[in-house]
C-alpha cells in the first residue's frame, strides 16, 4: 500500500501497532487478511506522522493490481487474494521443500 518503503519495515509497522484492519488493532505481522478487508493507519500522532513520511517517499511505487489505496486518508482495501505470480516471494520454495524433506 506504500504505507512502508520494504516488507521488513512493513512488518515492523505492523508489530508496534500502527496499524488495524477493519477497526481493530493488529500487531502480529502474519496475520492475513481477506477480500473486503479495509486497513486502516491507527488514529494516534505517532501513527500518522510516521505513516505520513513513508507515503512521500513511496509516492511513485505502483499499488498491487489486487488492492485499492486512499494515500490522503491513508485508508487501503483487499479487492481480492492475489494469485501466486503477484507476490514476489523472499525465498526460493523449491529449495525449502529440499531442506526440510531430508
Amino acid at each position: 500500500l506504500g504505507f512502508a518503503n520494504t516488507r521488513f519495515a512493513s512488518r515492523q509497522l505492523v508489530s508496534h501497532g500502527h496499524i488495524s484492519v477493519n477497526g481493530h488493532r493488529v500487531n502480529v505481522a502474519s496475520y492475513q487478511c481477506k477480500p473486503g478487508d479495509s486497513i486502516t493507519v491507527r488514529n494516534s500522532p505517532r501513527s500518522q506522522q510516521l505513516i505520513g513520511r513513508f507515503l512521500e517517499i513511496t509516492q511513485g511505487n505502483p499499488v498491487p493490481e489486487w488492492m485499492t489505496v486512499d494515500r490522503d486518508s491513508q485508508k487501503g482495501t483487499v479487492n481480492r487474494v492475489p494469485v501466486r505470480d503477484e507476490i514476489n516471494p523472499i525465498a526460493n520454495e523449491q529449495l525449502v521443500v529440499e531442506l526440510y524433506s531430508r
